[in-house]
């Protein structure tokens, strides 16, 4: 079965890379596909990001990275798979994510969307807190990828 793991991924953390990983252990192939959303501009640029993912995922053999614009419903049908992955830290996420996921099943009829819950500890851990960590010059060190964490430093750090 293949899925597609959708995000923006701005930075990549911990949390999603457990996810990956977690999905990677049942999946015969993981796209993990990076939004690319015209109407906001992230903090790292596009081939940022695709580089901080791929050097994550690099131990997986079945995950592959790549950006998307538009409906993530076209994605799954461009790359033939009907399987969706999502993370949910909480009450918030999961209200938030299955709104999207009535959504997208309303547009490609077949296409489900599985929510796996974040993993003990993980809960609170967010793009968002790494980007704010890191431009007040502290230590988010343990909340991304060993690989991410000089990409962070050099765009957030002290800004």
């Amino acid at each position: 079965m293949k899925a597609i793991f959708p995000g923006s991924f701005d930075p990549i953390t911990i949390g999603h890379l457990d996810l990956i990983r977690r999905a990677a252990a049942f999946c015969e192939e993981i796209f993990v596909a990076i939004l690319i959303n015209p109407d906001k501009e992230g903090a790292f640029p596009l081939p940022e990001r695709l580089d901080m993912v791929k050097s994550a995922c690099a131990a997986f053999s079945n995950v592959r990275v790549l950006g998307f614009s538009g409906l993530l419903v076209d994605l799954a049908r461009k790359l033939d798979t009907r399987l969706v992955i999502r993370g949910v830290r909480g009450g918030y996420d999961l209200e938030n994510e299955t709104a999207m996921a009535w959504a997208n099943a309303a547009m490609l009829p077949g296409l489900e969307t599985l929510f796996l819950p974040a993993s003990d500890g993980l809960g609170g851990v967010s793009s968002s807190l790494v980007r704010q960590i890191a431009r007040f010059g502290g230590d988010f060190s343990a909340f991304v990828p060993a690989g991410a964490a000089d990409i962070v430093r050099a765009r957030l750090h002290d800004k």
